[in-house]
């Protein structure tokens, strides 16, 4: 398929992106259930991601803030210490990221909880997460087109977005709040 167009281009995204929720709804639901029973009952979440896939971590953390979870990104100059009780929410395509690896290992070692989301569910980060959620997607350094035709992963940041989308919705539902009663999370400052 010929991508030179914009219409071609979304219609591979669109497609890859389909490919890719057929695969998280067909994995591990005992993963997903454990991930939203870690988030549902954190004290606080941080996120922590690298690049692009930080990116759409925060996009996250703001969903879950609106839920009326105490959320914070590693790396902004307010973020607290992680401490017991704490999950820390993480992507890393390849699960190998050093500065990740190393966020979640502070984090086992003071009795927080690690939710992972990967491209795999055997790395580094995987070992120290106590769930991993596994996007079926290329890692930024995958150039080979197989698992996906996209740059550099491109693929696997869409994934965390969406996976974060799903993961605040059902926490949303659980809650049995409405939309009014989240809307007041919403900045006001603008």
């Amino acid at each position: 398929m010929t991508t030179h167009t914009l219409a071609a281009a979304l219609d591979l995204v669109s497609h890859e992106l389909d490919d890719l929720v057929d695969g998280v709804a067909e994995g591990d639901q005992a993963a997903a259930d454990r991930a939203l029973d870690l988030l549902d009952g954190a004290e606080r979440v941080f996120v922590h991601g690298a690049g692009r896939s930080g990116l759409a971590l925060q996009m996250t953390a703001m969903r879950l803030m609106h839920l009326g979870l105490d959320v914070h990104v590693v790396g902004e100059v307010t973020t607290p210490a992680i401490e017991s009780g704490d999950v820390l929410l993480t992507a890393s395509g390849s699960g190998t990221t050093g500065s990740i690896v190393q966020a979640a290992r502070t984090a086992v070692d003071v009795g927080a909880q690690v939710v992972a989301v990967s491209t795999t569910a055997s790395s580094p980060l995987a070992e120290l997460a106590e769930v991993t959620l596994v996007l079926p997607a290329a890692t930024k350094t995958d150039r080979s087109g197989t698992a996906s035709a996209q740059y550099a992963g491109g693929l696997f940041e869409q994934g965390v977005v969406l996976l974060g989308d799903a993961l605040f919705h059902a926490l949303w539902q659980r809650s049995g709040h409405s939309a009014d009663d989240l809307w007041p999370r919403h900045a006001n400052l603008e």
